[in-house]
C-alpha cells in the first residue's frame, strides 16, 4: 500500500504539463500505455512513451513489452526489459536505438519530451533516418522462412491468424510499404523493388525462391496473412499456448496425434495440392509409427534446421 505521504511525493515528481494537467485515469490500449499510466498518476508525458513503442514496433515488427495475458503485458510495461539484440535490431542505427531508448524511459522527468523527440538527429531533417521504407528484418525473415517446411509454414499461418492487431502492427506496415498498389497482395515485381530499397543484391532467381517460399498456396502473389506468417518472430511461433493450439487445428479429432490424412485435409484447406505427405510425416515423425504426437510437433517449430519441403 502507499501511504499519502508517498502518493504525495509521487504527484510532485511527475512533471506537469504548461496547464498544470495530471490524470488518474487507467487508459489505452495494453501494448502502448505508459508505466505511469498503470500506477494512475501521469501528464502528457505519456504520450511520448507510447510513440516511442510505435516507432519500436515499426523498426522491428513487434511489441517492446508483450506477453499473452493483459496483466502480463502490464507487468513487462513497469519491469521488462527492451530487447535491442534480437533480428533485425543488429543492423538497425544506433540513433533509431538511441531516441527509441530514450523514448522508453521509464521516469517521466527523465524522459524525452516532444520537442526534444522531433530535434533528435535520427528524426530532424537531414537526420540519420534512412529513406528506406523497408528494413533488413524483411530480407532475413524471408530467408529463415524459406527453409521451412510446409507443415511448419501452415502452422505458422495458424498462429499468425491468432494475433491481436496490435501484435502485428508493424508488419502491417511493413506489408502496406511493399504493397505500392495497394491491392492487397505483393507481386514478385512489388517484392522485387521492395528488397532493392533496402540495399538487397540477389539474382532474380533468388527472389522467385524468396517468393515461392512466401507463397505458401502458389497463388503467384504473396497475401497478407501469408507476408504475416513469413515475417513473425520466433518469440510468437515458440509460445507454449501457440504451439498447442496449432497441434489442435491440425489434430482434428483430439486424438493427441496428426495423422496423414488430419495433414492431408489442413493442406487443402490452405490450397495446396502438390505436397509430398510421405516426406514431411516421415521426417517429422521421429519414431517412425506414421503419425506426428505433440512432442515431434513441438521439436518441428522449435528447430530451426527442418529443410524446406
Amino acid at each position: 500500500m502507499i501511504d499519502d505521504d508517498d502518493q504525495f511525493q509521487r504527484i510532485e515528481s511527475i512533471p506537469r504539463s504548461p496547464l498544470g494537467e495530471i490524470f488518474t485515469d487507467v487508459v489505452g490500449s495494453p501494448y502502448y500505455v505508459a508505466p505511469e499510466v498503470l500506477r494512475k498518476l501521469y501528464g502528457p508525458e505519456c504520450d511520448v512513451w507510447s510513440a516511442g513503442v510505435i516507432i519500436y514496433i515499426l523498426l522491428s515488427g513487434v511489441p517492446p513489452f508483450w506477453d499473452e495475458t493483459e496483466q502480463g503485458i502490464f507487468e513487462q510495461v513497469l519491469k521488462g526489459d527492451l530487447d535491442f539484440v534480437s533480428e533485425p535490431w543488429p543492423s538497425i542505427s544506433g540513433d533509431a536505438k538511441d531516441l527509441v531508448r530514450r523514448m522508453l524511459l521509464r521516469d517521466p522527468k527523465k524522459r524525452l519530451t516532444a520537442h526534444e523527440v522531433l530535434c533528435h538527429p535520427w528524426v530532424k531533417a537531414n537526420g540519420v533516418a534512412p529513406d528506406k521504407p523497408l528494413d533488413s528484418a524483411v530480407l532475413s525473415r524471408l530467408n529463415h522462412f524459406s527453409a521451412m517446411n510446409r507443415l511448419k509454414k501452415i502452422a505458422i499461418r495458424v498462429i499468425a491468424e491468432s494475433l491481436s492487431e496490435e501484435e502485428i502492427a508493424g508488419l502491417k506496415e511493413m506489408f502496406k510499404m511493399i504493397d505500392t498498389d495497394n491491392s492487397g497482395q505483393i507481386t514478385l515485381e512489388e517484392l522485387k523493388r521492395g528488397l532493392e530499397r533496402v540495399g538487397a543484391n540477389l539474382k532474380d532467381s533468388e527472389i522467385n525462391g524468396l517468393m515461392q517460399a512466401a507463397d505458401v498456396d502458389n497463388s503467384g502473389t504473396i497475401e497478407y496473412g501469408e507476408f504475416v506468417a513469413a515475417m513473425l518472430h520466433l518469440n510468437k511461433v515458440q509460445k507454449e499456448d501457440h504451439l498447442f493450439a496449432a497441434f489442435s487445428y491440425f489434430d482434428k479429432d483430439g486424438s493427441g496425434y496428426i495423422t496423414q490424412d488430419e495433414l492431408q485435409q489442413a493442406c487443402e484447406k490452405f490450397g495446396l495440392s502438390d505436397i509430398r505427405l510421405e516426406d514431411i510425416m516421415h521426417e517429422v515423425d521421429q519414431d517412425n509409427d506414421g503419425r506426428i504426437d505433440y512432442s515431434e510437433f513441438v521439436a518441428m517449430m522449435q528447430d530451426t534446421g527442418f529443410g524446406r519441403r
